[in-house]
């Protein structure tokens, strides 16, 4: 069980080979490759390696499956007693990515 934890987006995510996952918004398209060199941890199953700050040659290749608009977030303002409420909306721009190799 192979594994990897590489940064992008100011964000850590730990990943496998096939895994899909949702991260900010890269300038790609659907089903261009994404290689991110910023590897923060490897396992190949039986040792670990860990980088200082990264991982030297180590790389994370995914592909783009999607764009798209996460699920809508409320900010909700509010002063009691005072007549006073605000309510604003806001949805993140995310890309869909599937692990294609670590290596």
């Amino acid at each position: 069980m192979a594994y990897s934890v590489f940064k992008t987006g100011g964000k850590q995510y730990r990943v496998q080979v096939g895994d899909q996952i949702d991260v900010e918004k890269l300038d790609l398209e659907e089903g261009a490759e994404a290689s991110f060199n910023e590897v923060l941890l490897t396992n190949d199953g039986s040792s670990t390696t860990v980088g200082a700050p990264v991982v030297e040659g180590a790389a994370v290749t995914a592909k783009v499956v999607e764009q798209f608009r996460g699920k809508k977030v409320i900010a909700f303002k509010f002063k009691r007693r005072q007549g006073y409420h605000k309510t604003k909306g806001s949805r993140r721009h995310l890309t869909k990515l599937e692990i294609t190799s670590i290596s």
